[in-house]
């Protein structure tokens, strides 16, 4: 029974390799794939929505105002005195594993002048050490409504081609703005992801969901960091939360001896630069991170929970049944 048990964990394994390399032969790209100007919107739902396949979009949003506007000083002008939310973190990483607890960042109110003194100075380390941490504003929950309204004007509510291609509006969208230190850990979302940089540049790490097999998931206690003197954060435990599943490997330096499927995974590497927007399909895995201050905005639209969501459920059910055994 044991030799039947192990052979058969071993045909399971094959077929999870089968199929990432398949999806790859078929329809992903080896490195990520190009258009200019702004796509018709049949032709962008066939090519690239339905095969689930990334791409980045330039000179779509080359007529929005922010590209040139969104400076500091206007920022500052415009919506200075307003009061907005901050994700702050010793390290950069907010909602990622650390220490065996999925932690969140500490959320502080501030009036967006200040949190601009903070990212003006973020360089000069007498500044810098006034505010211990790392500040990123990240919340998503339609933020760029929600909390920053008046910049909407500069950029666009939705994006209409892609809501005609989509059939519906954007369920949120989120302005983002922080320091070259902030970082997502991988994760994936239920959305059809547009993401548009203003200024500076964006590094993601993609990975399909067919690589879903050989990507590591924990389940782990939620936590917030705090700020409990200057300078020193610690991890206060969050039991309302309670458990939350996340993925726990660093792509940028996975740990093989302790993940060693993830050698199997075939990641893409992409660059986003001011100005150009990726198509960021629902269910791909993304890590993202900035090597300068960056400001950005992105558009989710829901995603059409039909066959394609039925398989990847059925694909991961298969798959967290494959590491429990």
């Amino acid at each position: 029974m044991d030799e039947e048990k192990d052979a058969g964990q071993l045909d399971v394994k094959d077929c999870f390799e089968s199929l990432a390399q398949e999806a790859r032969e078929l329809y992903l790209p080896n490195t990520i794939q190009y258009i200019d100007g702004v796509p018709n919107p049949l032709d962008f739902y066939r090519e690239y929505v339905c095969p689930n396949r990334p791409v980045i979009i330039r000179n779509a949003i080359s007529h929005w105002p922010a590209l040139h506007k969104w400076t500091i000083p206007y920022l500052r002008d415009i919506y200075g005195e307003k009061e907005v939310t901050v994700a702050v973190t010793p390290n950069g990483y907010a909602d990622a594993v650390y220490k065996d607890h999925f932690v969140m960042p500490e959320e502080r109110t501030m009036s967006f002048a200040s949190f601009l003194d903070i990212m003006q100075h973020s360089n000069d380390l007498e500044k810098s050490a006034q505010h211990p941490g790392v500040f990123y504003i990240q919340k998503q929950n339609s933020n760029l409504t929600e909390e920053f309204a008046e910049l909407i004007p500069d950029v666009e509510a939705d994006i209409p081609w892609a809501t005609e291609t989509f059939g519906n509006p954007p369920d949120a969208v989120n302005f983002w703005m922080g320091q070259e230190k902030a970082i997502t850990s991988m994760h994936k979302d239920h959305y059809e992801n547009l993401y548009c940089v203003i200024s500076g540049r964006k590094h993601f790490i993609l990975l399909p969901p067919t690589d879903l097999p050989f990507i590591p998931y924990g389940t782990y206690p939620a936590a917030k960091y705090k700020e409990v003197s200057p300078g020193h954060f610690e991890m206060i435990d969050d039991p309302e939360v309670g458990q939350l599943p996340w993925i726990p490997i660093d792509p940028q330096e996975p740990d093989l001896n302790k993940w060693p499927c993830y050698s199997k995974a075939k990641p893409l590497h992409v660059t986003v630069n001011a100005g150009e927007m990726l198509y960021l399909p629902s269910l791909w895995f993304h890590h993202v991170r900035q090597d300068q201050a960056t400001i950005a905005v992105n558009f989710w639209y829901d995603m059409e929970y039909d066959i394609k969501y039925n398989y990847f459920k059925f694909l991961e059910n298969i798959a967290a049944g494959d590491k429990k055994s």
